[in-house]
């Protein structure tokens, strides 16, 4: 599977799929996207995660297997920023886990159906979403092979009051995981 990071916490698959294109504007420091693809997932509607017209979407079959996994955006049941879809993404026996804007950590049956992922991309900038703590607790449970961090703030994009990866990449050094750890 090739994994194309566009920025803050979107990809796009085999040059087919992509998962959360950000509106133009919606994100501090980015550039407008300008995209292509068969199929167009969001993992919820905010505007950082749901631009689907920044995205030429052709004809024909991604070729992908899409399970959806219902989820919270907060703490507090949805109540402060709405629902979260986490998505199972499979292709050709290997298996892609994004986790959108998660805001808590999975209850037993999300976390079976996002254990043993080939890739897991996870949300480590916090204030939004889980923190960098929360991201590793949720990796440690999940036991990817390969770890993608995403939705956090660098020198020339995001948003103020999310944190850049230091921490986590901090996180996974002390906790033996640095080896899987994929900076895109």
């Amino acid at each position: 599977m090739k994994i194309e990071y566009l920025s803050h916490s979107c990809f796009r698959l085999d040059e087919s799929l992509v998962i959360d294109p950000y509106k133009d504007g919606s994100v501090p420091g980015l550039s407008p996207l300008r995209t292509t693809a068969q199929k167009v997932i969001c993992s919820h509607g905010h505007a950082d995660h749901s631009g689907v017209e920044c995205v030429n979407v052709v004809p024909g079959d991604a070729g992908f297997e899409i399970e959806e996994v219902p989820s919270f955006h907060d703490d507090k049941g949805g109540t402060l920023r709405g629902p979260n879809t986490i998505f199972v993404i499979s292709k050709n026996g290997e298996k892609l886990v994004h986790l959108g804007d998660l805001g808590h950590f999975p209850n037993e049956e999300q976390l079976t159906k996002i254990s043993g992922a080939d890739y897991l991309l996870v949300p480590v900038g916090g204030y939004y979403t889980i923190d960098a703590e929360m991201a590793m607790r949720i990796c440690e449970a999940a036991k990817p092979k390969c770890i993608i961090p995403m939705h956090y703030r660098t020198a020339s994009s995001g948003y103020p009051e999310i944190a850049t990866v230091d921490e986590f990449l901090k996180l996974a050094g002390e906790k033996g995981m640095a080896d899987k750890i994929k900076i895109m």
